[in-house]
Parts: structure tokens; sequence; C-alpha cells
């Protein structure tokens, strides 16, 4: 949250039949982003006077148009149900360019004015493998590497800036472009140089960058959905369909497989707000004969790691913090011990 307001009833009632995006939402809010603390707290205020977004502000794109309505005009299937993070599942959601952080993080460039060592210094100094040539915000000139330099020894001839550019076939894509339709493209060159819509250069991806962001995007939900799938192994042979059924309802099939991740809690939490269901659940976890487990510290562990579930699955978010990457990581490893 880059604040604490919050908008008066009279000004989100203002908002009725009007188009508006996510960020412009958040940032009535104060807000950057969506994630467990923001949209509880936007969804309450909206409620509140009547209202909801068509389709839901909570899951929705970036950019997507979303109609402001009353609440009762909102689809049924818009209402928040908990989604199913399946294992090796990535998000589903479309990635531009602009989502890559080195996209916006400013490009680092010379004037075409410039000696041809005032520019290879700067390329050792900052271990760059290529510069663009950009006079200006958006004169693109053309782009020194390595391998467009050593071309002019190779042709016996000495490199000077002006000789040495690259400037046919440059590689370049906007913030609003499709990430992966453009994967070929960076594979063949190595680099991206990214432009904002208004022409002028922010920024440049490169291999390395896009390792980096799918590890961060892709990590959680692979850890998560390693912890279904050994809940599942843990639970499933030790505990009967009846006990999935006095969760779930006596017409379910007691399949496990078709448990979402918050039946898992009410299977176990001795502590929850039902007493008929502490007491299968004490039933439950001596059914599982963990001797060695501490009950309590475990059923915390799993809310924690259900939170953490919840925001990967619902929300455009920051990466998560170290802590909660090592929160699912132990979490696993602790069910695998368990198996």
């Amino acid at each position: 949250m880059t604040s604490s307001r919050r908008p008066s009833p009279e000004d989100l009632l203002a908002l009725k039949g009007q188009t508006l995006r996510v960020p412009q939402l958040l940032a009535m809010f104060g807000a950057r982003v969506r994630n467990f603390q923001t949209v509880p707290m936007i969804l309450e205020a909206l409620q509140e006077v009547g209202l909801g977004t068509h389709p839901s502000f909570t899951t929705c794109g970036l950019t997507t148009e979303m109609l402001v309505v009353a609440q009762n005009a909102v689809p049924v299937a818009e209402e928040e149900a908990e989604e199913e993070v399946h294992p090796g599942t990535l998000p589903q959601q479309s990635f531009k360019i602009g989502d890559v952080p080195s996209a916006r993080a400013g490009l680092a460039s010379v004037d075409s004015g410039c000696s041809l060592s005032t520019v290879t210094h700067l390329m050792r100094q900052k271990n760059y493998s290529q510069l663009p040539v950009i006079d200006g915000l958006s004169g693109l000139k053309g782009v020194i590497t390595w391998s467009s330099i050593a071309a002019r020894y190779e042709k016996g001839e000495v490199p000077t800036l002006a000789n040495s550019m690259i400037r046919d076939s440059i590689p370049m894509a906007e913030v609003h472009h499709d990430l992966f339709t453009r994967l070929p493209e960076l594979r063949q060159h190595g680099y991206l140089l990214v432009r904002e819509n208004s022409g002028s250069f922010v920024g440049i991806v490169t291999g390395a960058d896009i390792t980096a962001r799918f590890h961060t995007l892709a990590l959680p939900f692979f850890l998560v959905g390693e912890i279904e799938f050994r809940l599942r192994r843990c639970l499933g042979p030790r505990l009967t369909g009846d006990a999935v059924r006095a969760v779930k309802g006596a017409n379910h099939s007691g399949d496990f497989s078709k448990l979402m991740f918050g039946d898992y809690v009410k299977l176990l939490d001795g502590e929850q707000p039902s007493e008929k269901l502490c007491l299968r659940a004490d039933d439950n976890w001596k059914a599982l004969g963990w001797g060695g487990v501490d009950r309590v510290q475990f059923v915390a562990h799993l809310k924690r790691v259900k939170t953490i579930r919840n925001q990967i699955a619902h929300f455009d978010e920051q990466p998560l913090s170290n802590q909660q990457i090592d929160e699912l990581s132990e979490f696993s490893g602790l069910l695998k011990q368990l198996l």
C-alpha cells in the first residue's frame, strides 16, 4: 500500500456505470497491487455501497476494461472461489513484455558522438554484451556488440563506432507486446530493446531476465502443486471417504482429489468454529498416526500455506518473499517425510 486512504461512499457510487481498469481502482485506495490485504478491503468498500465489477477485479487482467455495476448485477460465476493449482501449472494469465522488471528499469546507452573506446570501456565496466546508440530519447542509430566489433577486425578494418554498429534488424519490442510471441526473436539475438508506447526506450530484456522472471513466477506454483499432491498421498490412504463427506457434504464422492485446499484444514483443525467438524478432525488426526508431529504447529503451518496458495492463485501479485518461499519449501519437505 502506498497510503491508507479510502474513497468516500459518494466517490464510489459515482463509479456506477463507468468502465475502468484494475490499476485505476487500486489507485483510488492508495494501492499498487492486488493482494490478501488490498482485495478484501476494496471488496468490502464496494459491497458497502452495493457495487461490484464485471469482470471481477480480483481475477481479471490488469488492462481489462471493467464495468462498475450494482452488486446484484454481478454474474454468479464471478463470485470468488478457491482455484485449484495443479502440479506443474503456471499462472493462467497473459504476459506482456512490460511485465519483465528490466523492461521498464531504464536503458543504458551512448550517443553517436562517443568514441568506440568510451563505449567498450562502459561495456566492460557494466559487463554488457550489447549497448544501444541512441540520440535523445528515441533516436536509435544502432547497437554495438562485441561480435559486431570483432567483425571489423575480421575484415581487416579499424573498428570505429560508426562502422561497428548494427543498424538493421535490431530486435525491438513495446511494453504492451505479448511476451511469448517475442521469445523466438529474443532467443535469436539474445536481447530485445524495449520502448514505451510513446516511442521512448525504457529498458532491455535479455535471456537472463526471462530466466529470472519465470523462476520467480513458476517456483511458487510448482511448490503449491507439490504440496497438494503430497497432502493427498498422506491423507488419502489413512482417512475414509466419510471423513471427506463430513467436510464436503453427504452427496460428495469422498474422493480426495476433489478437495480444495481449505478442506484439508477442515479435516485436521481442532479449533475451527464447527464443533461437529472439530470432533471429526480429532478422529482424523488419530487415524493418521503421526505421533512425532505436533498437531497445533502442523495445522498452523497448513493455514499459512493456504494463505500463500490463495495469494498466488488469485492475484497478479508481486513476487513472494523469501520467507514465503521457505514456508512452502519447508512444508513440502515435512510432507515428504510423512509419506
